[in-house]
């Protein structure tokens, strides 16, 4: 049974992964809204670098520096290149002038043979972002982080520990040792998973959750539920339909309301159907998992930008009770 909506925006840190295609970016820019309109300045941090999570504001694309998209949101997309010049500038003090490109190709080579080294400079630039904000040297009031997709999101997450495992002492291992103290910490993070209801997303979403808690320490906010269709007929609004549906009667309305009526009819029968099916996958999330469940409406509008991230911003805002 899932338990009640969390104050996921009291966190100063949230995660969002899903199968892909289930909404994931829009979501995490939801958000980030969300809480932009509760007064809080957000960085969103764009992981895989496909550069829309800005569309969804209806901003041009940006780089590695963080840039308002939003009053109150400012987004970055990462680089590794990028977060590798900083890491080594910022927690290695090593100076670093003009392009790497020999050590990133380095870096890529090592990363083969050792996972865990270029998922670190992602966790780690997030991890320094959150610090710096607790420690009054940044003014972000929460980091949300549009992650990899449920595939990739337990080895990202896990580098740090990956990395632990292999230095032993150094400067390397005590940067690892904070960033997963703070990726620990309940009161400071939170992963949260984005689903469809329908079976490959709701397989990925239950089986990313129990290998988190086998695998990591990093605690789970909520699942969010996205495209819910609502129960728009009842059972008794599907017996007047079949009624309907009889050779007499579909003759009748033809005549009334022209051949249109068949496809209305139709129309309502798949509403009914889609509806029915996907209630049953979202009655196997609720009862496999014990965590706080999001629902947002299906959006039957055919734009994409500020306007559909506002109405998911809406959604959300009415589940966690805002």
């Amino acid at each position: 049974m899932s338990s009640p909506a969390p104050a996921l925006l009291d966190r100063r840190l949230l995660f969002f992964t899903g199968k892909g295609g289930v909404g994931k970016s829009t979501v995490a820019a939801a958000f980030a809204l969300l809480a932009a309109e509760h007064g809080k300045r957000v960085l969103v941090i764009e992981v895989d670098a496909k550069g829309n999570l800005t569309d969804l504001f209806e901003h041009g694309p940006v780089g590695f520096e963080p840039t308002e998209v939003h009053p109150g949101v400012f987004a970055m997309t990462m680089n590794t290149q990028d977060s590798l010049q900083e890491y080594l500038k910022l927690n290695l003090k090593v100076p670093v002038l003009g392009r790497i490109g020999p050590v990133a190709r380095a870096l890529d080579f090592v990363a083969s043979a050792a996972p865990g080294v270029k998922e670190i400079l992602t966790v780690g630039k997030v991890a320094w972002e959150v610090r710096e904000a607790l420690e009054g040297r940044a003014d972000w009031d929460l980091v949300i982080v549009d992650a990899a997709a449920t595939g990739q999101i337990v080895a990202q997450l896990g580098a740090p520990g990956a990395i632990r495992e292999l230095v032993a002492v150094g400067p390397v291992r005590t940067q690892t040792e904070w960033m997963s103290e703070l990726l620990a910490d309940p009161a400071i993070t939170a992963l949260n998973v984005v689903a469809t209801p329908e079976e490959m997303p709701v397989n990925e979403t239950i089986d990313l959750v129990e290998t988190v808690r086998a695998e990591l320490s990093v605690p789970m906010g909520a699942v969010i539920v996205n495209r819910v269709l609502p129960e728009l007929f009842t059972h008794a609004d599907e017996e007047v339909f079949d009624a309907m549906r009889e050779p007499e009667a579909v003759a009748r309305l033809s005549a009334s309301v022209g051949t249109g009526a068949s496809a209305v009819l139709d129309g309502a029968r798949l509403a009914v159907s889609l509806r029915r099916t996907r209630a049953v996958h979202l009655a196997r999330l609720r009862t496999t998992l014990d965590l706080p469940m999001l629902y947002v409406p299906y959006l039957f509008v055919r734009s994409y930008g500020l306007r559909v991230t506002r109405m998911v911003a809406e959604a959300l805002g009415e589940e966690l009770g805002l």
